[in-house]
């Protein structure tokens, strides 16, 4: 089954301070390629970069603006990226009043339902929830 692939996921790829979420990161990634169970959101590349670039408490980042564009690149031919359109947006519209969710996280969940993706793979929902017609896993839950 394929699943829908949050940001944090991404992020806990290259994240060396959370082992654990690292190694589960990288292990649904290396799956998800093996058997093309992994989508990605246009959303989820785009926060990436922002994500890995920003300065954390010691001034560094996770990696330098060149290394997370080289990995934005990656993402782009390995996994398969979908991209808003406008009944993206309303769909998000409608998610973030109808279920009170942030607007990125109303935006995020708006892929798995236009495009009819049943799981978001995301520490950002409540686990085991259904949002519309979408069920959220969170994979680093423990247990």
């Amino acid at each position: 089954m394929a699943a829908l692939i949050d940001t944090n996921v991404l992020v806990y790829r290259f994240d060396p301070r959370f082992p654990r979420r690292q190694a589960v990161a990288t292990e649904v990634l290396r799956r998800g390629l093996r058997d093309a169970s992994v989508i990605l959101p246009h959303q989820g590349i785009v926060e990436f970069v922002a994500a890995v670039t920003r300065p954390l408490g010691g001034g560094a980042s996770l990696l330098d603006p060149a290394e997370a564009r080289r990995e934005a690149e990656e993402f782009l031919s390995q996994f398969d990226v979908l991209y808003p359109d406008q009944e993206l947006v309303r769909i998000a519209l409608r998610g973030a009043a109808a279920y009170q969710l942030s607007w990125f996280d109303a935006h995020l969940w708006a892929y798995a339902e236009r495009f009819g993706i049943a799981e978001l793979w995301s520490e950002d929902f409540q686990a085991g929830r259904l949002y519309g017609t979408v069920e959220i896993v969170n994979p680093f839950a423990e247990g």
